[in-house]
């Protein structure tokens, strides 16, 4: 029997007014890829992956994770919008790692990990203080569990992030630029907490610029320009033997 792929995308289009972001884009990821997204900006990278769990709501096409198709279902042959509860119960099972960490800043970082697993009747208080005290030891933060995120640098608060996603057991993580609102010298630790996250075998997509990260981190990766998939691949392939011309150009400037 063939495994049912991670993430399906269908023939997906976006656009902002006249600006057209994703311009038919079709791919599938297996379960336990690591899959890295490049490209210049405004090439659709995040408007794709914030597709995925449908905080962004697709134009035409539509995305499956694990073979449900997510925000909406078909309806005498048209997709209709799900109710924002049954989106939400979707979205628990995706875990998302923003660019500008998105923690609660009225309550601890471990409320923060607690509020969803509760929320979502996936673990009584005790259980999810628990778990949430081991994720904070496993990205190096066990000190911080009574902090406020604004007691915490930047890469501490992106690593309880990267925790507070991972309080949910997703199968399936999507990480937005995990890095670019860190200072030159905090990049590193965040890096080390995906890393050891990759090794785990959970499904991971990551829009990044650090195209080193890229090439040693994921199994895939995928050029977006213009909206389009120009070119995917294995990291070592496309990263260091592009075969399109624009990968090529784009690689060019920024290794």
């Amino acid at each position: 029997m063939t495994a049912v792929p991670a993430v399906e995308v269908h023939n997906a289009s976006k656009s902002y007014g006249t600006n057209l972001v994703l311009d038919d884009v079709s791919l599938s990821i297996p379960a336990g890829q690591v899959t890295a997204i490049i490209g210049p900006s405004g090439s659709g990278k995040s408007t794709l992956l914030r597709t995925i769990n449908h905080l962004d709501k697709l134009d035409r096409g539509y995305v499956t994770v694990f073979g449900d198709i997510i925000g909406v279902r078909a309806h005498r042959g048209r997709l209709r919008e799900l109710s924002e509860r049954a989106i939400r119960s979707q979205r628990s099972r995706i875990g998302f790692v923003f660019q500008n960490f998105n923690l609660f800043p009225h309550l601890t970082i471990l409320e923060n990990l607690t509020e969803a697993p509760i929320a979502h009747g996936r673990a009584t208080k005790a259980e999810a203080r628990q778990k949430a005290t081991a994720l904070l030891e496993r990205v190096g933060i066990a000190d911080k569990v009574d902090a406020y995120p604004r007691q915490l640098s930047g890469g501490q608060q992106q690593r309880a992030a990267i925790a507070r996603a991972l309080a949910l057991e997703p199968q399936l993580i999507l990480f937005d630029e995990p890095t670019s609102a860190l200072d030159p010298e905090l990049v590193g630790e965040v890096l080390t907490v995906i890393k050891d996250l990759a090794r785990t075998g959970t499904t991971l997509i990551i829009v990044t610029h650090e195209i080193a990260f890229a090439r040693e981190v994921a199994d895939v990766v995928l050029f977006l320009d213009a909206g389009r998939v120009v070119e995917q691949g294995r990291a070592a392939d496309v990263i260091d033997h592009p075969q399109h011309a624009r990968t090529r150009e784009f690689i060019g400037k920024v290794l």
